[in-house]
């Protein structure tokens, strides 16, 4: 995707691409992080009342299309402003959101961290999702995982030098290890080419097999939408298990902190715009 400077043309972009994808058999749509406003922006200058009528039109355009969407954006929390992923149900419903817990020093000035470790379902198959410069966390896919994740949805917006974005690019940025260490999907929707101030994003959205195969792949200049089928039968999760079980002295400590993920899931889950 590549971000427009107001924020009805993101929205724009967003419902053709859902109206589109939906029409080709698509069943869940992810969007970059901050797709809604763009990410190379002052986010203390735009409204709360006009992001949440963004969220609302995508909302529409998911329960018209019966699909599942998940959609970066800032979201709000009493005077609290967090970067998060909202997922939308085919009924246009939110039900679940998950906000950045690793902020970059540019994010620091403008969001709140996360305190909740993304798990939720879409149609019932158990998915997680981190949020950009959150690659660099393996925990963060490890332990929902354990939890019986079996996709991972990391929308992305790079902001780099050229020659930064030059070095993530054809694969260079570590999604195929993540993939294939949890034994699991990992889909991958980045922003691409020039972020303005001379800043770039190295695009590269992809979807990744348990067995690191790359499924589709998009290019470091264009704005496309890419798709493929996942046999879910292939997410089986083996290492994450393994590691609940082995070594012995860790069975414990394990089990306490799946029952504290758990906990904090419970009471975390925030519906407010």
């Amino acid at each position: 995707m590549k971000f427009r400077a107001a924020i009805n043309d993101n929205v724009s972009w967003i419902t053709q691409v859902i109206h589109s994808s939906a029409k080709q058999g698509a069943h869940a749509i992810l969007f970059p992080e901050c797709a809604v406003t763009g990410y190379n922006c002052d986010f203390t200058r735009i409204p709360r009342s006009e992001v949440g009528a963004a969220l609302e039109t995508i909302a529409s355009a998911a329960r018209t299309e019966r699909c599942y969407v998940l959609v970066g954006s800032p979201t709000f929390y009493g005077r609290k402003r967090f970067n998060s992923l909202v997922v939308f149900d085919p009924q246009g419903r939110e039900v679940f959101r998950y906000s950045k817990i690793h902020l970059t020093a540019r994010d620091t000035r403008f969001f709140t961290p996360g305190n909740t470790l993304a798990y939720f379902r879409l149609a019932g198959v158990p998915c997680t999702a981190l949020i950009c410069h959150e690659r660099r966390y393996p925990e963060l896919v490890r332990l929902p995982v354990m939890l019986g994740a079996q996709i991972v949805f990391h929308p992305n917006a790079g902001l780099d030098s050229l020659s930064v974005s030059k070095s993530k690019r054809h694969g260079r940025d570590g999604i195929a290890v993540r993939a294939f260490e949890n034994e699991v999907y990992y889909a991958f929707a980045n922003s691409v080419s020039s972020q303005g101030n001379g800043l770039w994003s190295a695009g590269d959205s992809k979807i990744v097999a348990p067995d690191t195969r790359v499924l589709a792949l998009a290019n470091n200049r264009d704005e496309a939408v890419i798709q493929a089928e996942l046999d879910l039968s292939l997410a089986g999760r083996r290492y994450a298990r393994d590691a609940l079980l082995w070594p012995l002295f860790l069975r414990g400590p394990w089990k306490a902190m799946m029952t504290a993920c758990k906990r904090q899931l419970s009471r975390n889950f925030m519906v407010a715009r």
